[in-house]
């Protein structure tokens, strides 16, 4: 049993006004939240009425010193539990290392070279298998990571294994055995109830020696992970989280992990609102780890459904019960596209039945969304849908896969693909690259594919013209950027590693690149060839295009007949993040 630090003073009888006044130095201390986990998204906030007062924590130190008298136990063996409790407090202590990470992030708009570096600080703690486990935006775009023990002036040098953005959680290792020198791994506990204390550890700003922050679990739900633009189980906790806290372990009463520090919420009106990745969410993380020997990612369904909450909807549908949920849309890329239709009601996910809203049931008298039962499995694995079609109950099964995006969140380690024509820069559209650009730059019409768009077939791009390198060839072009081409003489481009075969293949006398709102730019094969190696040696430019644009193209992308070729892309959004009414989510 862990022993706190009221009840410690109690069992020594120490004056209560040192109690008081060491309880409310840590509880100003940790009243502040400065981290902003996601500051575009607007979320509601209640008090929490679940925080414990320090009168509860003297109490319950007060009542555990009556249990043990009760017990007419020894003054020795009293000592004896008390030295044992500390000690095994201070090994959970020292499974907590600090993160020292040096960040090299690659520069989206000018993609052959990376941004000045900088330096970062986080938490981590010690695993089974001597490993380290943290969060995967602490060691992003990593160019040198090293860790150091609690009460250690050594720094280790770490190598990632794994990242994980999706969930926000990375692995590492450490080569020299100096530092698994009398380690500990921490064990992982059960998922908390709400109301169970938790107690945060690991290094946070305000000083350089191991912070703890204690509060209580006040809710369990899928969220939004800000790091992965993704909806998983999450723990809110009403312990202060703040930066340098990411990675560190959130401790239950029993000293087990239940979870690691990753974000909180910072809003004028909200006041310490961290959450914690549960041990669910780990554990799936390292068993696909073990299974695969890399991280492949959390499968989807691949629809986008709506709620039944209405009588006449489900009336209409035939739903003679109140539960299911409506799909309104199944992605191209998606194995649900050969099973499932627009119109089908979802009523069971392998047994276990939807209800109306898009909840199922959790543990006792809790219910959570629907898409929580999907994050269980893993990438390849199948589930049996009971779906009602035109009235008719049938079964059905769907491989899940992880979901495919037109604009991808985040570019794998690595630079970004470009290509250099005549000085006409070209170059796959992604998140990053529209937050580096800022969106007043991008245009309302390409912004709107990226942000409402998906893949009609697996490795479709949206390739932009990023800027244009003026010189004698490009005249009239200069002032060209960030524009989608959409065709190179008349070939319709699927993605970017297409659009250097086409120009590698062309033995036209012309190059003829259409954009977007038909506007064209020509340029004249010879002059081509004859420039970009002048051009590239002129800006100090290596390559006139990445690593990956090299190798020989193979294609292996088929279009489905149904889709035209010069359809528009869709209207459905990419992310629960970006449904603007509560009863439409992806699932």
């Amino acid at each position: 049993m862990a022993v706190t630090l009221s009840s410690y003073c109690s069992m020594f009888s120490l004056p209560s006004s040192t109690i008081k006044h060491r309880h409310t130095h840590t509880h100003i201390r940790c009243s502040r939240n400065p981290f902003d986990a996601n500051p575009k998204k607007n979320v509601g906030w209640q008090k929490n009425p679940l925080e414990l007062s320090s009168k509860d924590e003297r109490s319950t130190g007060g009542n555990m010193v009556a249990a043990k008298k009760d017990k007419d136990i020894t003054v020795g063996e009293l000592l004896r539990e008390v030295e044992s409790s500390v000690l095994r407090d201070l090994d959970l202590l020292s499974a907590v290392v600090k993160v020292y990470c040096t960040h090299t992030p690659p520069d989206y708009s000018l993609p052959w070279q990376k941004q000045r570096q900088y330096a970062s600080t986080g938490s981590a703690f010690m695993i089974k298998g001597r490993k380290l486990l943290t969060n995967a935006h602490c060691v992003e775009h990593d160019t040198q990571v090293k860790v150091k023990k609690r009460g250690d002036d050594s720094k280790y040098v770490a190598k990632v294994l794994a990242r994980a953005v999706s969930c926000d959680l990375a692995l590492l290792s450490v080569e020299n055995e100096e530092f698994w020198k009398d380690a500990k791994p921490l064990r992982f506990g059960r998922l908390p109830n709400l109301q169970d204390s938790v107690t945060v550890v690991g290094y946070p700003l305000g000083g350089d020696t191991i912070s703890v922050t204690k509060g209580v679990v006040s809710r369990v739900e899928v969220c939004s992970y800000a790091h992965g633009s993704s909806d998983l189980l999450g723990i809110q906790i009403d312990a202060a989280i703040n930066p340098g806290n990411s990675g560190g372990p959130a401790f239950n009463d029993q000293g087990k992990c239940i979870g690691v520090a990753f974000q909180a919420l910072k809003a004028e009106d909200v006041e310490n609102i961290g959450y914690v990745i549960p041990t669910t969410v780990v554990s799936h993380f390292l068993t696909d780890y073990e299974k695969n020997g890399k991280y492949s990612g959390f499968p989807c369904l691949g629809v986008l459904i709506q709620k039944l909450e209405n009588p006449a909807l489900r009336a209409c549908l035939k739903i003679q019960s109140n539960e299911g949920v409506l799909v309104r849309r199944v992605e191209p890329t998606s194995d649900a596209k050969n099973v499932l239709k627009e119109g089908d009601v979802i009523v069971s996910f392998d047994d276990l039945r939807v209800g109306c809203e898009g909840t199922v049931p959790f543990r006792s008298n809790e219910r959570i969304a629907f898409h929580y039962l999907i994050s269980q499995k893993f990438a390849g694995d199948t589930a049996e849908l009971g779906i009602i079609r035109a009235g008719t109950s049938m079964k059905v099964k769907v491989i899940l896969n992880p979901r495919v995006n037109l604009v991808p969140f985040h570019i794998d380690e690595g630079q970004p693909s470009y290509l250099i024509i005549a000085g006409l820069v070209f170059t796959p559209l992604s998140e990053p690259y529209i937050e580096e650009e800022h969106e007043d730059t991008i245009g309302l019409k390409l912004l709107a594919k990226a942000r409402y768009s998906f893949p009609k077939f697996k490795g479709e791009q949206i390739v932009i013209l990023s800027q244009v390198m003026a010189n004698n060839y490009n005249i009239g072009y200069e002032d060209m950027s960030n524009m989608q081409v959409i065709k190179f003489n008349g070939v319709r481009i699927k993605n970017i590693q297409h659009l250097a075969h086409l120009i590698d293949s062309c033995k036209d006398k012309y190059m003829c690149f259409e954009f977007e709102d038909c506007y064209a730019a020509v340029l004249l094969r010879e002059d081509v060839i004859a420039t970009t190696t002048s051009l590239i040696d002129d800006y100090g430019i290596q390559s006139e295009r990445s690593p990956d644009l090299q190798e020989p193209y193979v294609d292996s992308l088929e279009v489905e007949d149904d889709q035209p070729a010069d359809q528009e892309f869709g209207d459905t959004p990419v992310s629960n993040n970006e449904v603007s009414h509560d009863g439409l989510f992806w699932a």
